[in-house]
């Protein structure tokens, strides 16, 4: 069977498949930061700590908040173990319960 040229359009419909071994080492630094509800800091006071900690967005640190005060708790931050942990140690400063946990 001869080869037969595809066009332009189909050729942008596909896709590689990922490479496993990135994939692998995305796994193995993949770790989230868990942010606790508790009765002592404010509203404000924990929207600012995760901008500062996390370098998000005012809309982002206020739906994680929401989340921390009526769910008890929020993944607010994604990343490798080290920038998680640093993360982490930010947010602890204001006295809030935080886990660093691989995903």
């Amino acid at each position: 069977m001869a080869p037969t040229k595809m066009a332009p359009a189909k050729m942008a419909q596909i896709k590689e498949r990922p490479n496993e071994t990135a994939a692998t080492e995305l796994q193995k630094d993949s770790f989230v930061v868990i942010v606790y509800d508790n009765d002592k800091n404010t509203v404000e006071e924990v929207i600012m700590i995760l901008m500062a900690a996390t370098r998000c967005s005012l809309e982002e640190a206020e739906i994680e908040t929401w989340e921390v005060h009526h769910l008890g708790k929020s993944v607010v931050h994604h990343g490798s173990e080290t920038d998680c942990t640093d993360a982490a140690k930010i947010i602890r400063q204001i006295g809030i319960r935080v886990e660093v946990v691989s995903e």
